[in-house]
């Protein structure tokens, strides 16, 4: 009998315990990482899953809106609708922010979650947890505090809106208190629609739930508009009734569960409303389960992950607190983009973009866009590493690192060549070797850098034998120049035609030139595995990389450098003239820096590009230093679509102009530029809280591919700025 007592006391202690842990809020440990973010402050607010539990395909990441003011607090997944709560307090009914008591700030930001506080009404305080779970649970965690000194009757409306009367009721779950719900997603996308034969769910499936019994719950047409006036019926119309309409089946615009309860001063309820999403052949018995746990789970345990993730960062005292919200989203922005090994990998990989899907931006890595990695390794640095292994492991046997890599393996895009006939293979920009000696630089993993040094060697071998194909030591890119050379569209050197009215092959004329761009990427490579040879002890090896790459620096002084216009350009592969046909070749273009980036100019010359650098009317605009000099003809501020390189910024490639600028000891220009580059940035960040695969020099109305992974070189940008000035 005494052990039956025991046995129940324990059991009662043990709930109690449980509850407490459950009811606390949640805290961040690390006061480095905790931010006071209101509606205008610069924050970027797209989440996605840890990647632990993360997958390539029925992937949900999620935007969060806390700003607009005419709406709720509410979280968009791309092509699935929004979910939000609407609040009645002493049933007055509270639905958008601009309503609240004290609106929503945000106090901390990680990659999978964010944590806001506001009041609805005066006396309720709130604390509110957005955590993507997975792949396929999204949470809403709302820690409700009666701070008043009276009591508080509430009422919580969680709803899932996806509009266009096409979310489809199946059933209700009494057992779990949750809609099993249906929708259609298109594979279709404005700039690059998703890839017609892999794997990306299309009927999908929802389920809708909260932690709290639910007193009702229904399924209606209309909007927020309409619902408002459902919740709050006229106190004396006839039709009065306190319950959603409990709508089991049918086609609506959205769903809501109800929740019902009192606070007495000082006491605080903890509810979580959950968002399940997945493929129609998935287990829905799988996704509820996994829900029904997660709905007492304790959440501080994931909270302290991130805090741990964040530990390795340099934490630079920022007299602008603006910088310090870059710096963290800029992490967050690449850490979101990471995924686990899958398919033909055995190494974690990125994709380019999470939220919003999109075909090519959900491709695999390649080259340009594992610049990140100069910023990614500071908060990863294994991770890292392993982004870089996904070349290492694919790289084809005689050299060649292709296009893309990742789970389906190397794509290399055979392309036609006149020259050879026949097909050849597309590698990418070649910043290989200056990845991986940045990226060791802060990893310091010796066996890493060996295997780069090994990979990298036979990379460059492979460059010289195929993108040299008259060995006259400058370089030429491939037949498919058009992806390889990274700048795809409205380009005024490579490009026909101003208005691209040809096909790609006719418009690109760039395996036709002798490439500045590609000779100095070649130049950096060089000298990177000179400096990895050096480091690994190789010092003989150290020395024929030196020497090989000052060879190639003569001759781009010798070929490339116009002395009548001061600058260096892209030359005819036949005569090593600045004319190709009819057309002058002498287009002053961004990749004319890359002479500083490579340390391949010499000083006096690199005085008269600082020149044309800090020219307002060429190149020192607003927001950055554009791809085509503001006074060239083709020149263009305008971002109307993705991939031009006739006047937007790139901040990729504004870094490596700022890199080039300290090589050469400019560094107060440099911090003018990162200014600028800052600008950019914060002014998206603080009015629509995104990242954006390109920026305008001279406005701030952008049409383009938002949060791409690249622009995480901000953290890289404000590490260089601070950390290695001190």
């Amino acid at each position: 009998m005494f052990n039956i007592y025991r046995f129940i006391f324990l059991i009662i202690v043990s709930t109690l315990i449980c509850n407490i842990i459950f009811a606390q809020r949640l805290t961040v440990s690390d006061e480095y990482l905790q931010i006071n973010a209101a509606a205008d402050d610069p924050l970027y607010t797209t989440y996605t899953a840890a990647m632990e539990r993360s997958r390539l395909y029925g992937d949900k990441g999620y935007k969060m809106d806390y700003y607009t003011g005419c709406l709720p607090i509410n979280y968009a997944g791309d092509q699935a609708g929004r979910f939000y709560v609407v609040w009645k307090v002493n049933q007055v009914v509270i639905r958008d922010i601009e309503e609240y008591h004290q609106k929503p700030v945000v106090k901390a930001s990680f990659p999978d979650m964010a944590i806001l506080e506001y009041q609805p009404f005066n006396g309720i305080d709130v604390q509110e947890t957005f955590f993507v779970y997975g792949s396929t649970i999204t949470m809403v965690n709302l820690q409700i505090k009666n701070i008043d000194e009276i009591d508080h009757d509430i009422e919580i409306y969680p709803v899932l809106e996806l509009g266009n009367d096409s979310l489809l009721i199946k059933s209700f779950d009494e057992e779990s208190g949750g809609y099993v719900l249906n929708h259609r997603e298109s594979k279709y996308r404005l700039i690059s629609s998703l890839y017609a034969n892999a794997p990306y769910p299309t009927e999908t499936r929802d389920f809708f739930t909260m932690s709290l019994k639910p007193y009702s719950y229904g399924g209606y047409p209309g909007n927020l508009d309409d619902f408002y006036i459902t919740i709050k019926t006229d106190f004396y119309s006839e039709n009065r009734n306190d319950s959603l309409n409990l709508k089991k089946e049918g086609f609506v615009n959205f769903v809501s569960l109800q929740g019902k309860f009192s606070l007495k001063p000082g006491e605080e309820k903890n509810v979580r409303y959950f968002r399940g999403w997945q493929d129609q052949n998935e287990s829905l018995d799988s996704l509820i389960n996994e829900i029904n746990k997660l709905k007492t789970q304790p959440l501080q345990n994931y909270v302290d992950a991130n805090v741990k993730l964040f530990s390795k960062i340099p934490r630079i005292d920022f007299p602008d607190p603006d910088e310090k919200l870059v710096y963290l989203g800029a992490f967050n922005l690449v850490r979101g983009c990471m995924l686990p090994p899958a398919g033909k990998t055995s190494h974690n990989f990125y994709v380019f973009s999470r939220q919003p899907l999109w075909g090519w931006g959900h491709g695999h890595q390649v080259l340009h866009e594992s610049l990140s990695m100069l910023a990614y390794v500071y908060l990863d640095p294994q991770s890292a590493e392993g982004s870089q292994y996904v070349y290492i492991e694919q790289q084809r046997e005689d050299g060649l690192i292709a296009y893309r890599h990742g789970p389906r393996g190397l794509q290399d895009y055979p392309h036609f060549s006149t020259l050879l006939g026949k097909d050849m293979s597309t590698t990418s920009a070649p910043f290989f070797s200056w990845i991986n000696w940045e990226v060791y630089k802060v990893s310091k993993n010796k066996k890493f850098l060996q295997d780069a040094y090994e990979s990298g060697t036979k990379y460059v071998n492979w460059l010289e034998e195929n993108r040299d194909l008259d060995q006259d030591g400058t370089f030429e890119w491939g037949p498919y120049g058009i992806i390889e050379n990274v700048r795809d569209w409205y380009n005024a050197v490579f490009q026909v035609s101003a208005e691209r009215y040809l096909d790609i092959d006719k418009e690109d004329i760039s395996d036709e030139l002798e490439c500045v761009d590609l000779t100095l990427m070649v130049i950096k490579e060089m000298r990177s595995l000179e400096s990895m040879a050096e480091e690994l002890g190789l010092n003989d090896e150290s020395k024929q990389w030196k020497d090989k790459a000052a060879k190639i620096v003569k001759l781009v002084n010798e070929r490339m450098w116009d002395p009548e216009t001061e600058f260096y350009y892209s030359i005819n592969k036949e005569d090593h003239s600045f004319k190709f046909l009819t057309r002058d070749l002498r287009k002053q273009e961004i990749i004319g820096f890359l002479a500083l980036w490579a340390g391949a100019a010499p000083k006096d010359r690199a005085e008269k590009l600082i020149q044309k650098l800090t020219d307002p009317k060429k190149f020192w605009r607003k927001y950055g230093v554009p791809t085509l000099a503001a006074d060239e003809e083709w020149y263009s501020p305008y971002v109307d679509y993705c991939c031009k390189w006739n006047g937007p910024v790139w901040l990729l490639w504004d870094y490596m102009v700022l890199n080039g600028l300290k090589n050469y000891g400019y560094d107060e220009i440099a911090s003018e530029l990162a200014d600028k580059m800052m600008l950019a940035v914060t002014t998206q960040l603080s009015k629509n809280h995104n990242f954006w695969e390109s920026f305008s020099p001279d406005n701030d109305i952008l049409n383009c591919p938002s949060n791409y992974i690249w622009d995480s070189i901000m953290a890289r940008v404000l590490i260089d700025k601070y950390e290695k000035s001190n």
